[in-house]
């Protein structure tokens, strides 16, 4: 493989970049191309089941028509929605979730205390404008805005386009270079339920020796990562490292209303602790970084140790691109870093 691979939402499945694209700013993504004729001669690195499934690249365009169905299953969803709980009954849960007055709502959208009592309470209809002000100094999601909208009675100001989208070309492939710049070290995207949708050959490097059921379509990075058939067992710190991702999708949930993402909290929060796993603080010598905690992993006989961070969109105008998130694992010492640069050169 001499690229990175993908998992494409379309297909499920992984597939090898193209060569790189310049100008990947362009996408506006701050700190994905044909099918592959052959799964094994392009993903050697991929362990199992990701390379037996021929994994693809982001499809074709889509047909024509495809975007208006999307936007007719989401309309209907965002419908329901509406009709199940008026604007008024929304806005005061998202105020009550920022737990903010009425009075300092109404000083930081310039507004009043009055009229945002009335808006709740279903004495008053909001502007379109006014309700948009509301929902960005409430920092309500892209999602969320649209059930706003459609709950006081206007369309939905934010479309909701597949990553296949050809609206989209640019924002592949500014991912696609950013991806594969990161290389050797890994580096993936995730959605807002953490499915994987674009992974380079460092993730696959991570992912050798988990049990194939787990690189099934859609791979999900918290299920990859604590079960205790995937990369659970030879995480050194797994407690330390358990507890900050259960915490990281507990913030989530503190911030959005959903539903998947609160079933997986629940069942990789379930998942037993492998035998032998003990709490405790990180053993001295093992690469823990002093500046951040480090995910500390086994991986062909060697201590790999990393740091994470979490890269999203600013100022997303997209539903799908305002979920779309990018982790980054770099090296928390030396001789991880040696270490990849090392296997980079290795590998073909």
């Amino acid at each position: 493989m001499r690229r990175g691979h993908r998992v494409s939402r379309a297909t499920g499945e992984f597939a090898p970049l193209e060569e790189a694209a310049a100008g990947a700013t362009a996408a506006g993504f701050r700190s994905t191309l044909p099918a592959a004729p052959d799964a094994e001669a392009h993903c050697p690195g991929l362990p199992g089941r990701a390379r037996r499934a021929g994994f693809r690249q982001f499809p074709p365009s889509p047909r024509p028509g495809r975007g208006r169905r999307t936007a007719t299953r989401y309309g209907r969803v965002m419908t329901t929605v509406a009709m199940a709980t008026g604007v008024g009954a929304l806005l005061r849960e998202w105020r009550e979730r920022r737990r903010i007055s009425q009075l300092e709502l109404a000083l930081r959208a310039d507004s009043s205390a009055r009229h945002i009592s009335f808006v709740e309470t279903g004495r008053s209809r909001p502007s379109q404008e006014l309700l948009l002000r509301l929902a960005d100094r409430l920092d309500v999601p892209v999602r969320e805005q649209n059930a706003l909208l459609l709950a006081a009675g206007y369309a939905p100001l934010f479309p909701e386009r597949p990553l296949e989208d050809p609206a989209l070309s640019g924002l592949r492939d500014g991912l696609d270079a950013l991806l594969r710049g990161h290389e050797p070290y890994p580096a993936l995207i995730v959605d807002g339920a953490y499915d994987v949708v674009a992974a380079n050959r460092g993730v696959g490097e991570l992912l050798q020796g988990v049990a194939e059921p787990l690189l099934e379509a859609p791979l999900n990075a918290m299920r990859v990562t604590l079960h205790p058939q995937g990369l659970a067992p030879r995480i050194r710190n797994l407690p330390e490292w358990r507890g900050h991702l259960l915490h990281q999708m507990e913030r989530q949930l503190a911030l959005v209303r959903s539903a998947p993402l609160r079933a997986l909290y629940e069942e990789v929060s379930a998942y037993p602790l492998p035998d032998g796993c003990a709490g405790g603080p990180v053993p001295a010598g093992t690469g823990g970084a002093p500046y951040a905690l480090p995910m500390i992993v086994e991986l062909g006989g060697r201590t790999l140790s990393f740091v994470s961070t979490i890269t999203t969109f600013n100022t997303p105008m997209d539903v799908t691109v305002s979920e779309l998130a990018m982790e980054t694992f770099l090296p928390a010492d030396p001789e991880t870093a040696r270490h990849l640069r090392e296997r980079q050169l290795l590998t073909p």
